[in-house]
C-alpha cells in the first residue's frame, strides 16, 4: 500500500472541517457548463450555507435563477462576464472583484479572459425580515474596498465587502494578516463562518484542535466554534469568510 496516497491533511469533526485542495473531487453541477465544481461546504456536513469552488475553462458558464436564495461570487483568478435577465444589464468581474445577487434573480456567468477562470462561490436561503425590502444586485471590486485595522491592529487589516445594512443577512470579508499578525483573542460567537484561504500561511485554532493551513484551503467553523488565526510564513496570509448577520438576535 501507497502510505502518502492514504495521507490528507483534511480533517471533519462535529462542529468545524479542515479540507484542502488534495481531497478535492468535483461535482456534476448542471448549472455549470464546461466547468469543474467542487462543492466544499453543505448542509450534508452540518453547514448552514454552501460554499463551492468552480473552475471554468476558457468557453466555461454558468446559469440560473436563484429562487428563494442569494449568491455571492469571488473572481479568485481570471475573468468573467455576469448578465442578468431580463434587463440584460452585464457587468464584466475580473480577479478580485465580485457579484452578490438577491432572491429571484435570472444571471448568467461566461468566461471572458479567454484563459481558465476560477471563482469562488457563497450560497444559502433569503431570510426576510418584516418592513425590509431584499438588497438588490451588487458589484463591486475588493481593491475599491478600505481596509481598517481589526480591532486596532495594523497588522490584521479587514475589509467589508457588502454594504453593513439590515437588508443583508450575509457578510462577506477579506482578512489580511502580515507575518506574525494574530486575533487578539480566541472568539467564540453566534456566527457561522465559510472560510477560503488566498494566500499565505498560518495555523488555525478551531476548539481544542491546531490546524496549520495554506493557500487553497478551506475552513467551516459552526456557531459557537471557538476559534483563533495567526499568520506564519514570510508573506502576509489573506483569507476570505462568509457569516450570517442580522437576523439570529431577531424575535421569532
Amino acid at each position: 500500500m501507497s502510505l502518502p496516497a492514504a495521507h490528507t491533511r483534511t480533517s471533519i469533526k462535529r462542529r468545524h472541517a479542515l479540507v484542502a485542495p488534495d481531497g478535492h473531487v468535483p461535482s456534476n453541477l448542471p448549472a455549470w457548463k464546461d466547468s469543474r465544481a467542487v462543492v466544499i461546504f453543505s448542509p450534508g456536513l452540518g453547514a448552514r450555507f454552501t460554499q463551492t469552488l468552480v473552475e471554468l475553462s476558457p468557453k466555461g458558464q454558468g446559469e440560473g435563477i436563484t429562487q428563494d436564495r442569494e449568491l455571492f461570487f469571488y473572481v479568485i483568478e481570471g475573468a468573467v462576464e455576469v448578465i442578468i435577465a431580463p434587463s440584460q444589464a452585464r457587468n464584466s468581474v475580473k480577479s478580485g472583484g465580485y457579484t452578490y445577487l438577491p432572491p429571484f434573480t435570472t444571471y448568467t456567468i461566461t468566461n471572458s479572459s479567454g484563459l481558465p477562470a476560477k471563482l469562488l462561490v457563497f450560497e444559502k436561503g433569503y431570510e426576510p425580515i418584516s418592513g425590509v425590502q431584499p438588497p438588490g444586485v451588487f458589484f463591486w471590486r475588493e481593491h475599491e474596498v478600505p481596509g481598517s485595522p481589526y480591532q486596532g491592529d495594523p497588522d490584521a487589516m479587514l475589509q467589508i465587502l457588502l454594504p453593513e445594512r439590515p437588508e443583508f443577512d450575509m457578510a462577506v470579508n477579506i482578512f489580511r494578516f502580515k507575518p506574525g499578525g494574530r486575533h487578539p483573542f480566541v472568539e467564540t460567537h453566534i456566527m457561522e463562518h465559510g472560510l477560503y484561504m488566498l494566500a499565505g500561511e498560518g495555523v488555525y485554532r478551531l476548539e481544542d484542535d491546531w490546524y496549520a493551513v495554506q493557500a487553497g484551503d478551506a475552513l467551516w467553523m459552526a456557531p459557537y466554534c471557538p476559534q483563533w488565526f495567526a499568520a506564519t510564513g514570510k508573506s502576509t496570509a489573506t483569507y476570505i469568510y462568509y457569516t450570517d448577520v442580522n437576523r439570529a438576535a431577531l424575535p421569532a
